[in-house]
């Protein structure tokens, strides 16, 4: 049987914090840890043929965390922005489009002004995306697309679509959770009706190749029904 690969992978990278105390180092480390494994994720799905990737990087709850912690976050995804989103969007066989999606206004303006940017510069890109999930909360996504809404003269699933913040992102077909949790989270509750859903105890630090891999054959294996 040939393998199926799915066209777009969301993927929610937990147990950073647990990696870090497993490993007797400070969470900071594991978020930093989980940061490099980010990057490497993405290349192993360039490599496996997966055209869009739906990263879970902050959630709108994160915010709550401690102000420390939270600060580490916020360094890490500048230094995605403004040294590692280049290289990875800069493969001229391979181009990649990045979006942000979720509530951006919560960032420094000098952060949206990035954000903006690297958009801006990738939106030529038509056959691979890589959509990072930052300030992200599947409901709020919802009530925002309702606020939209309200000089609609119709409302469909194809309208309603297109007001949310992944708008123009193909719904995942698989939807990989690492940490052990077997829930999604307000993780694209509109979009993955339909995913396919696998939980590993890996934390995401530990995540590998190896076992990305034996996922993407398991997901091959399934038969998909899109209902009962």
């Amino acid at each position: 049987m040939d393998s199926v690969i799915p066209a777009c992978i969301g993927v929610i990278m937990d147990g950073n914090r647990r990696w870090a105390r497993a490993h007797e180092r400070r969470s900071f480390e594991g978020h930093t840890e989980g940061y490099a494994r980010f990057k490497d994720f993405l290349g192993w799905a360039k490599t496996a043929g997966v055209t869009h990737v739906v990263a879970y990087a902050f959630s709108t709850e994160n915010w709550k965390r401690g102000e420390d912690e939270v600060g580490h976050l916020l360094k890490l995804f500048q230094t995605f922005l403004i040294h590692d989103a280049e290289k990875i969007c800069s493969d001229l066989e391979n181009p990649v489009r990045v979006r942000f999606i979720g509530d951006r206004t919560r960032f420094s303006l000098d952060t949206q002004v990035l954000m903006e940017s690297l958009e801006h510069r990738t939106a030529h890109v038509e056959v691979r995306t890589v959509n990072i999930a930052v300030s992200y909360g599947g409901r709020l996504e919802i009530l925002e697309a309702i606020k939209k809404m309200k000089d609609e003269k119709e409302v469909t699933e194809e309208t309603f679509a297109s007001h949310l913040w992944t708008a123009g992102i193909p719904d995942p077909d698989l939807i990989i959770r690492t940490g052990g949790e077997m829930r999604l989270s307000n993780f694209l509750p509109w979009q993955s009706v339909y995913s396919e859903l696998f939980f590993t105890k890996t934390e995401w630090p530990a995540f590998t190749e190896k076992e990305f891999l034996e996922i993407l054959e398991s997901y091959s294996a399934r038969k998909r029904n899109f209902g009962i």
